[in-house]
């Protein structure tokens, strides 16, 4: 008699073919099995550093004619790899628990799989996944936690990309947060079903509350209205006392010239993600702002958008704490000494404005390039030395007047590092690298220009809660091509002015 299962999911349907994936996955102990591992070339190597990244004292004997240097060079270093080179006889399986068929001919490989089969062994043979009892998965590893991920033979490279993915989004505390819940486990005494209570209360704290789903019309009312008052309150004084109408009428027009630019600038750094600093430093020289008050009006302005930005990347679990490290002092040793040694030039102001255009020219054709390669595939080598990016990048920056985002961030991306991480990372160490800088620059400056800085700085915060939702209007695209034009046209003018000016 045949006890069938009462959930009616796993009852057999006549005439059904399976459907999905109808592997079962399992977690082998290798450094109780022996595995063979035949053919030791390019292939072999990848499938022998699978073997000992996942577990290190695996059992493992090669049998190979060729051996290349890097498979020795392994089992030099691991004692439980024996490597015999030969060519490949049934006998060298008599004592497997396990079989990987690894050579570069097609043959020989299934060959070893009907040896293999005669002695009822799984094998997995490479790069035939019809031919294979199981799959070697990708694998995602933090610590003790351990996550294979297959997607039954079709395609390694999205498995490779998920990899990726996931190996960034869980953090490296992970494992102690694993050793922490096994001490609790053995800690509790009592039976089954008041453990299983206990853990369950303790975990429930990692839920939280759940929070009500965002209402993006609800915020653009909120922030509406919020204006709307401010305007009607600022039209009633104006009307009713004079001082104050006299005080708004001596306000130097440049303050509303830079509040307006403040505004269309943060919300084309919404748009895009970048050139706030581009196009604040470069409208600033053109309006004979000197290039260190200049600067400091664009750090002080993305102090509080980059702190904001940055805090919600952190509440949304979008900063490597890793890359974070990696940038953060070098950025700020960066901006700081940037910063000194433009406030220190400020008397040669007409001698570091036209380098200055120089900069935002280059900038501007960076810019012009990126917008017409946004589809373009990212590198596969992540980047590595990422202090010297942030110590390069926070000098540019501070001497520029902008350009962290374009340089640090672009690198990053492009270097193979993952946008949203990348992202939250880089508006974090912003908010910091911004306040070095503007304390830099109010310190080393005698003097400047507070009627344009106050402008950019009220006019870029004003424009920050409507910055994402036109940006969903507008295309990245042209955005990035028509700033990069006019960046380029106005550095170019700038330079060509100075030029006539000196010859």
């Amino acid at each position: 008699m045949t006890l069938l299962p009462q959930d009616n999911k796993l009852a057999p349907r006549p005439h059904q073919k399976p459907q999905g994936n109808q592997l079962f996955p399992v977690f082998l102990k290798l450094e109780h099995l022996h595995t063979v591992l035949v053919g030791a070339g390019k292939v072999g190597l990848e499938k022998l550093t699978a073997l000992l990244l996942n577990c290190p004292v695996a059992a493992v004997t090669i049998v190979a004619k060729e051996v290349l240097p890097q498979v020795t060079d392994l089992a030099t270093l691991h004692h439980n790899v024996k490597i015999i080179q030969k060519a490949f006889e049934d006998a060298d399986l008599d004592s497997a628990d396990i079989v990987i068929a690894a050579t570069d001919d097609s043959e020989l490989n299934k060959y070893v799989r009907q040896s293999a089969h005669d002695r009822k062994l799984l094998i997995n043979v490479a790069d035939k996944p019809e031919l294979c009892d199981f799959y070697l998965g990708s694998i995602v590893q933090k610590g003790d936690l351990k996550l294979a991920i297959s997607t039954n033979g079709k395609s390694p490279t999205i498995a490779k990309r998920l990899r990726e993915v996931l190996s960034e989004a869980l953090p490296e505390e992970l494992d102690t947060t694993l050793q922490q819940m096994h001490d609790i486990r053995n800690n509790l005494s009592g039976d089954f079903t008041y453990k299983v209570k206990e853990l369950n209360r303790v975990t429930a704290v990692l839920l939280g509350p759940k929070k009500a789903p965002s209402n993006a019309r609800l915020k653009l009312i909120v922030w509406a209205t919020f204006v709307s008052f401010l305007l009607i309150t600022i039209a009633a004084v104006w009307f009713k006392d004079p001082q104050f109408q006299a005080y708004v009428e001596n306000i130097s027009p440049m303050f509303y010239y830079f509040l307006g630019a403040g505004f269309v600038f943060a919300l084309i750094d919404g748009a895009i993600g970048m050139s706030y600093g581009v196009t604040s430093t470069t409208f600033s020289l053109s309006m004979g702002i000197p290039p260190a008050s200049a600067s400091m009006g664009v750090h002080l302005s993305e102090i509080m958008s980059n702190g904001i930005a940055g805090w919600m990347h952190y509440r949304m679990g979008n900063v490597n704490w890793k890359l974070f490290k990696l940038l953060l002092l070098p950025g700020i040793i960066g901006a700081v000494t940037g910063a000194y040694l433009l406030s220190s030039l400020e008397h040669y102001a007409m001698y570091t404005k036209p380098a200055v255009s120089v900069y935002t020219l280059i900038l501007g054709i960076v810019i012009f390039r990126k917008a017409l390669s946004l589809k373009k595939k990212r590198t596969e080598s992540k980047i590595k030395r990422i202090s010297l990016l942030g110590l390069g990048g926070g000098f540019i920056d501070a001497v520029g007047g902008g350009g962290w985002g374009s340089i640090v961030l672009s690198t990053l991306i492009a270097g193979g590092r993952h946008p949203r991480f990348s992202l939250g990372t880089v508006k974090l160490s912003r908010f910091f690298i911004a306040l070095m800088g503007s304390l830099t620059f109010i310190t080393m400056l005698k003097s400047a220009h507070w009627d344009a800085v106050a402008g950019l700085v009220i006019g870029s915060a004003l424009a920050s809660p409507v910055a994402a939702k036109i940006s969903n209007k507008i295309s990245a695209k042209a955005i990035m091509m028509a700033v990069s034009i006019i960046v380029v046209a106005i550095s170019v003018r700038s330079i060509i002015n100075f030029l006539l000016k000196t010859f």
